[in-house]
């Protein structure tokens, strides 16, 4: 707490040992070596803020505490942190303890209602503006001074909730940074956008690092990144509207409102992500695409980006590729037993064509990149060609193709085949040529993957067929297809079971019988989720091997119905029945296999 005096900390302690949560003995090594522990998480702090600048906030009590680890009594498994020392101390307050969800915060509200200076010398935020009833966020409910300030230099009806110090000092500097910039920028905004720096790898300051000497654009841009970061988004949508700019992120899926700018920033903005990107500024009429490479704590995080004219200007996509997402272990994409085993056969086989099919957004480079760094050895030389490289990852050697200079995917396949290759991944087959091309690398002793798109792992065989392959080709190189789809999963902090009923079972294409009694989950909604009931995605596959009865299909050109009749009977199982595995065992919800496979009728 901000300025914990004698009587405050006195008080903390007192409801820690009410409730158990520290002995008498813990209390006692705590307050004999409190400065000690000040000392210590005082250096650690400013080893992370740049030398010279002064910290936002001092080492409270609670800071110490948190910083000790001290196991919950009855769980070994977790520690008595700030959030749950805070919400004992609202209870003791008798005010409701608010977990502070950036995403569903006003910055006009956060950031108009009261100064900067007064947010941090406090330790309060405001986060909810009702007609005349203003919510304000506190770290230290056992002082007054600076909500009644609030109360009197506004006139409005103060509800007091308990936030974390870290929640609030993040959203201080997140909002205030982001707006203060936006606004500097609006009042002074000249035509001195940085335009000279392009380098490619772009080192991104600590938030602590951003203050007013910099432009304001850059500070905005680099605390809108900041802030994507820490909400796990996917991607960052800039998009022009008549009379403003309208923020967006992509988190597990799903879009959601983040900031409003004026509209002369927007043009600002989208002008240095360009100039990071190494894109043509001045060109505003034709799509471009580009890239930056940055870090984040300490590991480098690619960005494609993206713009398109739209009707009220240019509209800027950046997508965020987390290599700790991008390239996963292959038992955590969420293969079942029995898919997981044969895409390991599949990607250990010593030449042929693997595909991977599905939308866009569907994780197919995911399972891609996986694939190839579990196989990626001192012994295997593995190369790409993608449109453009995803992610740059040192392992591989990767190309990108360039169809403006006539290097294409049939193109660059057919010289990398002149590269010592063994392990080939072409980014994806859009025609004949290159389906040919890759079919003819698989012939001729490698493994090659690559993607389609189509919606199931049987129409991949019947899309080849459409691009004019031969069956005998097919048969004599094809090991198996992949079809996936996301899934959102079920927060674990808040599900709750219940029971299937017969409407949802028969919507599913379920017996209703056979799992009336089967316990389901789905989210209630909490602070960790958002609210949503759902954190983090996981794949859902069906995985189909090229038996010889399927071979057999292919050779008479069966229809995919034929296909997936044949191949259901030798165990392969569909998307729906994937995702079905899934919510029977508690991993995603009903809603979203809805969503992800649809209603049967």
């Amino acid at each position: 707490m901000m300025g914990i005096d004698g009587k405050a900390k006195k008080i903390v302690l007192q409801v820690l040992a009410a409730e158990s949560l520290l002995t008498k003995e813990q209390i006692e090594s705590i307050l004999s070596n409190e400065d000690i522990y000040r000392s210590r998480l005082l250096k650690t702090k400013l080893s992370g803020a740049k030398r010279g600048r002064t910290l936002h906030h001092d080492i409270s009590l609670i800071d110490i505490i948190d910083s000790l680890k001290f196991k919950l009594p009855g769980d070994r498994d977790r520690f008595l942190t700030e959030e749950i020392i805070m919400k004992k101390i609202a209870d003791h307050s008798g005010l409701s303890f608010l977990k502070i969800d950036p995403l569903k915060l006003d910055s006009d509200v956060v950031t108009g209602i009261i100064p900067r200076p007064y947010a941090i010398k406090h330790q309060l935020v405001p986060v909810k503006l009702e007609g005349n009833r203003l919510t304000v966020a506190t770290s230290n409910p056992l002082e007054h001074e600076g909500i009644d300030g609030i109360r009197q230099f506004t006139g409005y009806d103060i509800e007091a909730v308990v936030s974390t110090k870290s929640d609030i000092y993040r959203i201080i500097m997140e909002f205030y940074g982001f707006k203060s910039s936006v606004n500097a920028a609006q009042k002074e905004l000249r035509s001195e956008i940085d335009i000279g720096n392009l380098e490619q790898y772009i080192k991104l300051k600590s938030i602590t690092e951003l203050n007013a000497n910099d432009q304001h654009v850059v500070n905005a841009v680099e605390y809108l990144l900041h802030y994507a970061y820490s909400q796990r988004a996917s991607d960052i949508h800039i998009e022009p509207k008549r009379e403003h700019s309208l923020i967006r992120f992509r988190i597990d899926g799903m879009l959601h409102n983040i900031h409003k700018m004026p509209k002369p920033v927007h043009l600002a903005v989208i002008s240095r992500v360009k100039t990071l990107a190494r894109m043509d500024i001045a060109e505003k009429r034709r799509p471009q695409d580009g890239r930056i490479k940055t870090e984040k704590d300490g590991k480098e995080i690619e960005l494609r980006i993206s713009t398109l004219p739209v009707a009220f200007g240019e509209k800027v996509v950046i997508r965020i590729f987390d290599p700790a997402v991008l390239i996963q272990d292959i038992e955590s994409l969420g293969f079942l037993e029995r898919e997981a085993n044969l895409f390991k056969s599949f990607i250990d086989a010593p030449y042929g064509l693997l595909l991977v099919t599905g939308p866009t957004g569907s994780g197919k480079t995911t399972t891609l990149y996986s694939a190839l760094k579990s196989l990626s050895n001192s012994e295997f030389n593995i190369t790409t060609i993608e449109d453009p490289v995803e992610m740059v990852c040192e392992e591989f050697n990767q190309t990108s193709i360039k169809p403006q200079i006539g290097i294409t995917f049939a193109s660059s396949l057919r010289t990398i085949l002149r590269q010592d290759p063994d392990i080939i991944m072409v980014g994806e087959i859009r025609d004949y040529e290159t389906a040919d091309s890759a079919i003819q690398a698989a012939l001729t002793g490698h493994l090659v993957l690559s993607t389609l798109h189509t919606n199931d792992a049987p129409s991949s065989i019947i899309r080849l067929l459409d691009l004019g392959l031969p069956p005998f080709l097919i048969n004599s190189t094809l090991v198996g297809v992949v079809a996936q789809r996301l899934v959102r999963k079920v927060c674990s902090y808040c599900a709750e079971d219940y029971y299937l009923s017969e409407d949802e079972c028969r919507m599913a294409g379920l017996k209703y019988d056979s799992v009336k009694n089967v316990k389901v989950f789905l989210g209630a909604g909490c602070t960790y989720c958002r609210g949503t009931g759902y954190f983090g995605r996981t794949g859902v596959f069906e995985v189909l091997e090229i038996s010889e009865k399927i071979r057999s299909a292919i050779d008479n050109k069966a229809s995919p119905e034929a296909i997936r009749k044949i191949a259901g009977s030798e165990g392969f199982i569909t998307l729906r029945e994937c995702a079905i595995t899934l919510m029977l065992k508690g991993a995603t919800t009903f809603e979203e296999v809805i969503r992800v496979t649809g209603v049967l009728l």
